[in-house]
């Protein structure tokens, strides 16, 4: 009976520190392809526009407010 209680606890250890090394590799992935992401993106800030259609990337996308037509401004304030 002793035998078997101590075979089950020497499994469940191995069972617990496989998944604590695996919940591990998986934050320190999640960490790297953050940083990567962040750096890529700082360089293509970085680039002007000619260089960005020289590698192929149309544009960087930006928040930047559009200018709205007059006529389109008249016609929501008329529906008022």
């Amino acid at each position: 009976m002793a035998h078997t209680e101590t075979r089950a606890a020497r499994g469940m250890s191995k069972r617990l520190l496989g998944s604590g090394l695996k919940s591990a590799a998986m934050m320190i992935a999640a960490f790297t392809r953050w940083r990567r992401t962040a750096a890529r993106r700082r360089a293509l800030a970085d680039l002007t526009i000619d260089q960005l259609n020289d590698i192929g990337h149309l544009e960087v996308h930006q928040p930047a407010l559009d200018a709205v037509k007059a006529v389109l401004i008249t016609n929501l304030i008329s529906m008022r």
